[in-house]
């Protein structure tokens, strides 16, 4: 393999910086096994045979593997010689993301294992990193093609097909070094209060040590705005409060994504500061208020569009970080405000890049691949993993002002009786344990289909008809609280009855429009391009659908936004505003055009 600079360079980690960081991305030993039987055949010990581009996945063009069959498992190897300046300090061996099952080893020693694919975990190295030493690092993923497993949009057979796209195994966002010492500052929770126009603070310590305190300074573009001190030494989690006075108030909202500079600090008994921090905060407030959901108080209509985060040279992961801004900036070119980050826990640079923009998101799991049951009444099984999963990444995303929502499960469709199943104990368990880590957001117990929590925040659904008028009548009951409702094609219901929550589609639309393969498709054929029901026969086609589509939605009163299906086409499911490479195929201030309409729910009540 070539030498390559190192890729994704930059900081992954943006609302928690330290100065002292070592970025691990670029070649690393690589072997793949099929059988699942490297412990016993000895890769644990021994140089591995090829060599990957770390952090893209070896299915992936980017890599230098491109091996797209299934991989049961995949090792990793590389030495790493420690800076000798961080001597007498602990050294923590970060992963963004790794798909699916993850032991690490250092020097042969067992540091860490993790399960789930799409959320951070942490090896702390301890005594095996020792001044100017060089540390062996092993790791193995494995990633079975059965059993429940949480997958997101990655295919289940060998090709792509449908709405599922190319698998991703092993390490696929940026692994990376850190210092800390031996009591530091964790990951806080940064809670905006806007009604009392202050932020409330809670900073998790590794430990407590007497004499510790831990400070905390708000700044804005004019200097310090206000800080806050507390002791360190009784509470695992001090909690500080710093107020914002009305002169340097400013709310951070689409129209002005405002964002606080925030410094944290532990200090010693003599007043030394031990562990320092950098972070950010944006003051702003989400409520419910009848069928609506306010912004700072105000209803805002979120037009939001399904994006999938795949791209076509590197799969889930996104070539440069360019490539996540850029992705920001076409949605908003095209009239989007927000977006529900789909079947995917978007890398957490992506949630840097919406706070800075003022992009709306739904924070969501790639929860598909628990369709492992036999019976069509208990056909989703997901398993505890899946609620422990969430909350990994429930607690890393909680202090981004611009997720708005929580969506545990997507489309978990599954015939609603008398009896009990496992998808109702896990969709209770993944929404509760939402709430009681959050209570700050509203939460959708699953998205689309079945409803199975009576108490949940949102409801929604789903549908892809294309003509507007049929559209319009399938949307006109909720009006009289009698919205349309995702059910079995038999009439079967999947969800518990509609309580008068806000509602919204978060899926519709989908239209077909592939200008290519329109010229030289026929029928039906889904296995190179595809999309929701009758294809377009020309762009001016989509646009007078795409705005009969979006205007349905605009106008009704009672609705609080909408999911257009989606930014980009992937692979061969060829619906998207954009193509696969991010280029143009409409004409995207047309599209933005016919959102801009006002939302009826936006406007005055009516005398």
């Amino acid at each position: 393999m070539p030498t390559h600079s190192v890729p994704r360079p930059e900081y992954p980690r943006p609302q928690f910086v330290r100065r002292d960081w070592l970025n691990l991305n670029g070649v690393w030993q690589f072997e793949t096994d099929r059988g699942d039987s490297g412990l016993e055949r000895g890769l644990l010990g021994r140089e591995l045979c090829d060599e990957i581009l770390v952090p893209f996945p070896p299915e992936s063009e980017l890599s230098g593997i491109g091996d797209t069959d299934f991989l049961e498992a995949v090792w990793y190897r590389r030495a790493l010689a420690l800076p000798p300046e961080w001597a007498g300090r602990r050294v923590l061996l970060h992963f963004g993301a790794v798909d699916y099952d993850t032991t690490v080893w250092a020097d042969g020693k067992e540091v860490a294992r993790h399960r789930g694919g799409f959320t951070p975990f942490t090896a702390d190295l301890g005594d095996i990193a020792g001044r100017g030493e060089e540390v062996v690092v092993t790791v193995r993923a494995r990633d079975p093609k059965s059993g429940p497993q949480a997958r997101g949009k990655q295919a289940i057979r060998y090709a792509n097909h449908d709405c599922n796209y190319t698998r991703v195994t092993g390490i696929w966002q940026t692994v990376w070094l850190e210092p800390v010492p031996e009591v530091h500052l964790r990951r806080p929770r940064i809670t905006p209060d806007l009604a009392g126009s202050a932020f409330h603070l809670e900073l998790p310590l590794s430990g407590n040590r007497p004499g510790h305190r831990v400070r905390a300074v708000l700044g804005d573009a004019a200097g310090e705005v206000s800080r806050a001190e507390a002791r360190a030494d009784l509470d695992l989690a001090p909690r500080l409060y710093l107020p914002v006075p009305d002169g340097r108030r400013r709310e951070w909202s689409p129209q002005d994504p405002y964002l606080y500079d925030l410094r944290l600090e532990l200090l010693d008994a003599d007043g030394r500061v031990v562990d320092s921090v950098e972070s950010y905060a944006g003051l702003r407030a989400v409520a419910v208020s009848g069928k609506a959901v306010l912004l700072n108080g105000r209803p805002v209509f979120q037009r939001l569009v399904l994006d999938q985060g795949w791209y076509p040279d590197g799969l889930m992961t996104a070539p440069t970080d360019e490539a996540l801004i850029r992705d920001i900036e076409l949605a908003l070119a095209a009239g989007f405000n927000g977006a529900r980050l789909h079947q995917k826990v978007f890398e957490e640079r992506f949630l840097y890049h919406a706070d800075r923009l003022g992009y709306l998101v739904w924070g969501e799991f790639g929860d598909w691949g628990c369709e492992v049951g036999g019976s069509s009444g208990d056909n989703q099984q997901p398993d505890a993993s899946y609620v422990g999963q969430w909350l990994e990444a429930v607690e890393r995303d909680y202090s981004h002002p611009s997720i708005i929502g929580w969506c545990p499960l997507n489309e978990t469709y599954q015939k609603l009786h008398d009896r009990l199943t496992q998808l109702d104990a896990v969709t209770r368990a993944m929404f509760l344990a939402t709430k009681a880590l959050d209570t700050t957001r509203p939460v959708i117990d699953a998205s689309g289909y079945a409803h199975r929590v009576t108490e949940t925040d949102i409801y929604d659904s789903h549908h892809y008809e294309q003509d507007p008028e049929a559209f319009r009548a399938l949307m006109s009951g909720l009006a009289k609280d009698a919205p349309f409702v995702n059910a079995h094609e038999n009439g079967a219901p999947w969800s518990v009855p509609y309580r008068g929550q806000p509602y919204f589609v978060s899926e519709f639309g989908g239209i077909w429009w592939d200008p290519e393969a329109a010229a030289a498709q026929s029928g039906d054929d889904r296995t190179e391009s595809w999309g929701y029901g009758e294809r377009v026969r020309d762009e001016e086609e989509f646009h007078a659908r795409f705005a009969g589509l979006t205007g349905v939605l605009l106008g009704d009163r009672d609705m609080f936004g909408y999911c257009y299906t989606q930014l980009t086409d992937v692979f061969q499911e060829r619906n998207g505003i954009y193509r696969f490479d991010r280029s143009s195929k409409l004409d995207t201030e047309r599209v933005r055009t016919a959102q801009q309409r006002p939302a009826a729910i936006e406007e005055p009540p009516q005398d």
